[in-house]
């Protein structure tokens, strides 16, 4: 394949990446570089041996007390910490597959995780517990329970947030495993048996049908991407520090800070909740050289009181993705600190990135290109015909990086995959077009998606529950414009007869918030005597969702 004219100067189309399992990457870091820094937590340093050891005593725990096998699936649910990322790699040290968890969903959405998946296995942060009690028994025989403070120390040189400090005087629950008790384990792990084409990590994704599917990824699939973005940004270099903000149980943050960090040996400094005041601190201490973001945590960053340029004197990548970044943003990074905002694309179905901007030549409000071994075209979402560049349709992917398929949902399967030209290809149901130079645009969204700060709300998922309140006759669900956010969630509503003229907007987006995580819950709520119809009877959310950024 030949890639764009823009292709990065010095690097090969092909990506020379091993052929084993993500854990041993962990395990070839320790060995070349094992006294130096992994993980920065508040104040904590943790070498790569001292990771490497505490990821062989879990996995071990995990096969002897819990009987994880291999090929079992394991639910992950914790903040950012050193804890998640311990897990994280004794779950594939245990030959398992992790199942990463959003910390903000309920308890009868880690159900629907837990019996999809198959896992009877959890790791989770102790904020959790209450949420975790019901399924103890079934579907779930053992949950370990990990209290983020106690891995630090009295002196602590940084703030820490209210869900690290408040876990250190939380008791486990009955039922549960305290992680201080898996780490008693004396044994050690079998031979690690898993190879680059068995199953590493199942992120679940939500779907126009509003049932979550959980995205079949192999070890060599999250290591491409891990490498790619390792190599395409340059942080593969020893003197590297890197960010752990992004959510690591979300794509973005899991390749781009967590496996492409591991798999590069160097340092990640790590952040359980955001908080833009110990940016200037931590970037200054630590050295930060390459920083993953989304463009609300920037806009954050600069509005600081504390900010000071001094912050990003090493500063050499700025990257992020899952919306926009303001153009005068982008303007103020170059002018005033040289810096280029580097935007990049990809799914949970691609385990992150399948296009990136050229670090030296980044288009603003641009996708970038395709990356390594990556072929990305631009069809009639109808016909699937081919179109040519500045035309917009349906923006398709082929890759080393796409999933295998989604779990048990072979028809869901044989709708987002087409074969052409001998690549198997994705359909992503975003909207988009390539310019005359081979760079990647998105306009709209085939399918309708909300994305909230870039995290993924689906609008029937969301109106089937806002449906079990008494007083919702019918709801529509639509993207509306959020300055901080990009977007935001906002429920049109009819109330049904007989309903409490008492019943209003925040009563209804308080009831919300008890039974879909907050990020997925109405910000905005309207009521309306009717919703308009298609010529086909049915809710016409376009209407309403054009009517509503027609207002901006």
């Amino acid at each position: 394949m030949t890639p764009s004219p823009f292709w990065p100067a010095g690097l090969p189309w092909t990506l020379d990446r091993p052929k084993r399992s993500v854990f041993a990457n962990l395990q070839a870091s320790a060995t070349r570089t094992p006294e130096r820094v992994a993980i920065v937590f508040y104040g904590l340093e943790l070498s790569y041996a001292g990771l490497l050891s505490r990821v062989e005593t879990l996995a071990a725990f995990l096969q002897h007390g819990c009987g994880v096998r291999a090929g079992d699936r394991v639910l992950l649910d914790m903040q950012n910490s050193p804890q998640f990322i311990v897990a994280y790699y004794a779950i594939l040290r245990a030959d398992a597959v992790v199942v990463p968890v959003n910390p903000m969903n309920l308890t009868e959405e880690l159900r629907y995780f837990a019996e999809d998946s198959g896992a009877s296995v959890a790791l989770i942060g102790s904020e959790l517990q209450e949420r975790f009690t019901p399924l103890l028994g079934e579907p779930l025989q053992h949950v370990i329970v990990a209290r983020y403070a106690d891995e630090l120390s009295g002196d602590r040189p940084f703030r820490v947030p209210p869900v690290v400090a408040e876990s250190e005087g939380v008791a486990t629950i009955d039922g549960f495993i305290a992680w201080g008790e898996a780490m008693a384990e004396s044994g050690k792990p079998s031979a690690e048996r898993t190879g680059a084409d068995d199953l590493c990590v199942m992120p679940y994704t939500s779907g126009t049908t509003g049932k979550p599917k959980a995205c079949m990824h192999t070890h060599d699939a999250v290591n491409h991407t891990a490498f790619a973005q390792a190599v395409w940004y340059g942080y593969d270099q020893p003197e590297t520090v890197l960010t752990a903000f992004m959510p690591l149980f979300h794509v973005a943050g899991m390749q781009a800070s967590l496996n492409g960090g591991i798999a590069s040996g160097v340092t990640m400094v790590v952040m359980a909740r955001w908080d833009r005041d110990l940016i200037p601190l931590l970037f200054e201490r630590y050295g930060v050289t390459f920083w993953s973001a989304a463009p609300t945590m920037i806009v954050d960053v600069l509005a600081s009181p504390d900010f000071t340029d001094r912050a990003f004197r090493k500063l050499r990548v700025l990257t992020g993705g899952g919306a926009s970044m303001p153009a005068a943003v982008a303007n103020e990074l170059l002018t005033r600190f040289g810096l280029r905002f580097c935007e990049g694309y990809g799914l949970s179905e691609t385990i992150s990135a399948t296009h990136i901007n050229p670090v030296d030549r980044p288009k603003p409000q641009c996708l970038g290109i395709p990356i390594f071994e990556t072929v990305s075209r631009i069809i009639d979402p109808e016909t699937l015909a081919e179109l040519p560049a500045g035309e917009i349709g349906e923006i398709i992917v082929a890759g080393p990086q796409i999933m295998r398929g989604y779990w048990k949902r072979p028809d869901a399967d044989k709708e987002v995959f087409i074969e052409r030209d001998g690549l198997r290809f994705l359909r992503t149901g975003d909207l988009g077009y390539v310019d005359e130079e081979g760079y990647y645009f998105i306009v709209d969204r085939l399918k309708r998606m909300v994305s909230v700060s870039g995290f993924k709300v689906w609008p029937a998922e969301c109106e089937a529950i806002l449906y079990r309140h008494p007083a919702v006759q019918e709801c529509c669900v639509i993207a509306a414009p959020d300055a901080y956010r990009g977007e935001t969630v906002k429920a049109y509503i009819v109330k049904r007869p007989g309903a409490d003229p008492a019943f209003d907007g925040k009563a209804l987006m308080a009831w919300a918030r008890t039974v879909m995580a907050p990020y997925k819950a109405p910000r905005l709520v309207e009521f309306v005597e009717a919703l308009p119809r298609s010529g086909s009877s049915k809710i016409d959310w376009r209407r309403l969702q054009e009517a509503e950024w027609a207002k901006t």
